[in-house]
């Protein structure tokens, strides 16, 4: 006989106040499965010792005992800070340190002016923003609201890219302001660049020498009040540090090609949609989540680089206890087609240029920016000729670092693969053809070929645990992809909240991504509203920042009935003017004013309804 389904448990009486059960019902909303076993695990260390009933009652209580450990806050956008934190926390942990762990948007800011030790590791994105998960703990620390902070020790460990001129933005701004709030400085603040451990490394081993100094260690049963993590499940086979080997196959241009006026490809048009085989890698994602790629720099602009600067791509150069041939320097450990700050600074000395080094003047950042946006690393040895020997040169380039991308496929609906949405960098510049690395790599490779992939875990973009929610997603161009695996892992599960795709792009005809799949998703009611904004196919522009501003009363209304809102795409632009769109329909149809409006916005944020990927 077919074996009956299990009973579910029956309901108890809350032991709650019908507020604390207010205030559960918020916390735990859109939390998924790993997130909610660590709730109850920590919930379970609360009950089995005294103390931490007490502390979860009332923290002044026992703040001379929670004083006596560490607490690392992280601001992550691309999974590096939240990396560096973690394995700071847990080298603090197993050093007999009491130790907390905490995102940047759940830290209790209540807590700030009790803090004993802090160490703060965020990054910094587009133009000198903080990361997603760290703007109201950035907000509340710059704010009026932030109290005076004597007796607390701090230090910040910054991440940026110095191919931006913000680099590191926001930890410099948090390290100034902790201070002017009387707090402490324990030691120099790190800013770290692409090649991360470089900064990194040694800043840990500070922070961790300064924390056993500074700290005593913990009490065992202090181990249940404030738990790093949960049992966690067996680490993966394959991940950042050892990716999976992934084969093609599938690649397909998702957009037809313009042609320009005189008859040649518009390079800058081709979008492929690209499939990968995950088979026997044991590696999950979901809806969300990011694929990680180490790339590969293209071998003409490699050849290009050993031409200009006549070196032997056979030579061999040993470098941080490595030693390879110039030309596998080039293509697989460093990188070319970003260019940054300090191999500007290092080819304005070689090349002996004044017009390079009043670029790097402070009041030059404007022109120095654009030129960092415009070119890369080519572009620069080419117009300002100088000498380098092999090993100044692997020495002054970054690392080459992955690149991740949005999957755009969930696995409830197309297995053990993974899909992206790739806009293929490709482009002529005045000095010769220009390509993106990953981009084209991804676009140039063949089915069959293997590529090194991992997965990015992204908590804060995630699909509401209820399936009844609706959810409002906002994607123009490539910002379109985990919108994608969205509505196939919502199909999937049979969810019956509604869905809401806003979509942009130049045109109709040429740049409408997935645009059979859409039709189709409408038509079968896995897709329940989808508005388009295409604008450069009318007089004056149109952007799904203007769509969202013509709805504005829809959208309102689905948000003031639960909706769950995400937004994925372009951090530059993009992302701040549908942030100012929410704004102002929220304002406009909620009737309140500008600071009620952000307040709202900040609110949905802190429930995790308003989510962004952006980059």
């Amino acid at each position: 006989m077919p074996a009956q389904p299990l009973a579910a448990p029956p309901l108890l009486a809350a032991p709650l106040p019908a507020d604390r059960l207010d205030s559960l019902a918020r916390l735990t909303d859109g939390l998924d499965r790993d997130s909610l076993w660590w709730l109850s695990g920590y919930a379970a260390g609360l009950a089995r010792s005294g103390l931490a009933v007490a502390t979860a009652a009332a923290p002044a209580a026992v703040e001379s005992k929670t004083g006596e450990r560490l607490t690392v806050v992280y601001g992550s956008q691309t999974g590096n800070a939240k990396r560096l934190a973690e394995q700071l926390a847990a080298q603090a942990e197993a050093a007999g340190l009491g130790v907390r762990l905490l995102r940047a948007d759940a830290y209790p800011t209540r807590e700030l002016k009790g803090e004993r030790l802090l160490y703060l590791v965020v990054s910094t994105q587009g133009d000198g923003d903080p990361s997603d998960d760290a703007r109201g703990l950035v907000d509340f620390i710059a704010g009026k609201r932030a109290p005076e902070l004597k007796g607390v020790h701090y230090a910040v460990l910054g991440l940026g890219d110095s191919s931006y001129p913000q680099f590191c933005a926001i930890g410099a701004r948090l390290d100034a302001r902790l201070a002017e709030l009387g707090a402490t400085r324990a030691f120099a603040r790190g800013d770290a660049d692409l090649d991360i451990e470089t900064v990194s490394g040694p800043w840990l081993q500070q922070a961790l020498a300064q924390a056993k100094d500074t700290l005593k260690p913990a009490a065992a049963h202090l181990a249940t009040v404030t738990p790093l993590r949960p049992i966690a499940p067996a680490a993966p086979t394959h991940h950042r540090d050892a990716p999976f080997a992934a084969e093609l196959i599938g690649n397909r241009r998702l957009i037809a090609r313009a042609s320009s006026a005189r008859g040649a490809v518009a390079a800058d048009k081709d979008i492929r949609h690209i499939e990968l085989s995950l088979e026997d890698s044991g590696l999950h994602y979901q809806p969300g989540d990011a694929l990680g790629l180490w790339p590969r720099n293209p071998p003409a602009l490699v050849q290009a680089v050993l031409e200009t600067l006549q070196l032997d791509g056979d030579a061999a150069v040993a470098h941080a206890g490595q030693t390879l041939p110039l030309r596998q320097w080039l293509g697989e450990k460093r990188e070319l087609t970003k260019l940054a700050r300090p191999f500007v600074a290092s080819h304005a000395a070689h090349a002996r240029s004044d017009e390079l080094n009043r670029l790097l003047a402070p009041d030059q950042s404007a022109s120095l920016a654009e030129l960092l946006s415009r070119s890369q690393v080519i572009d620069l040895l080419q117009r300002y000729d100088g000498a380098w020997s092999a090993e100044e040169l692997v020495a002054a380039l970054r690392p080459l670092t992955p690149r991740l991308y949005s999957i755009a496929s969930s696995q409830k609906a197309v297995g053990e693969e993974a899909h992206l949405t790739v806009a293929h960098v490709e482009y002529e510049s005045e000095l010769g053809l220009r390509w993106g690395a990953a981009s084209h790599q991804l676009a140039s490779a063949e089915e069959g070929e293997r590529l090194p992939v991992f997965i990015e875990a992204n908590e804060r973009f995630r699909l509401p645990a209820d399936g009844s929610r609706d959810i409002v997603m906002i994607g123009p161009g490539t910002g379109v992809a985990p919108f994608r695996g969205f509505v196939q892992d919502r199909a999937a599960d049979g969810a019956s909240g509604r869905n809401w795709l806003l979509f942009g792009n130049p045109h109709f005809r040429t740049d409408f991504l997935y645009q059979t799949e859409w039709q189709a998703a409408l038509k079968s009611g896995q897709l329940h509203r989808l508005d388009l904004a295409f604008s450069r196919d009318q007089a004056h522009k149109v952007y799904v920042q203007h769509r969202l501003r013509e709805h504005g009363r829809e959208l309102y209304d689905w948000l003031q009935n639960g909706a769950h809102l995400y937004v994925c795409g372009d951090a530059t632009r993009m992302a701040k003017d549908v942030h100012a769109a929410l704004l102002a329909a929220i304002a406009e149809h909620g009737g309140r004013g500008a600071e009620a409006a952000e307040d709202y916005l900040n609110d949905l944020q802190q429930q995790g309804r308003y989510a962004r990927d952006v980059y």
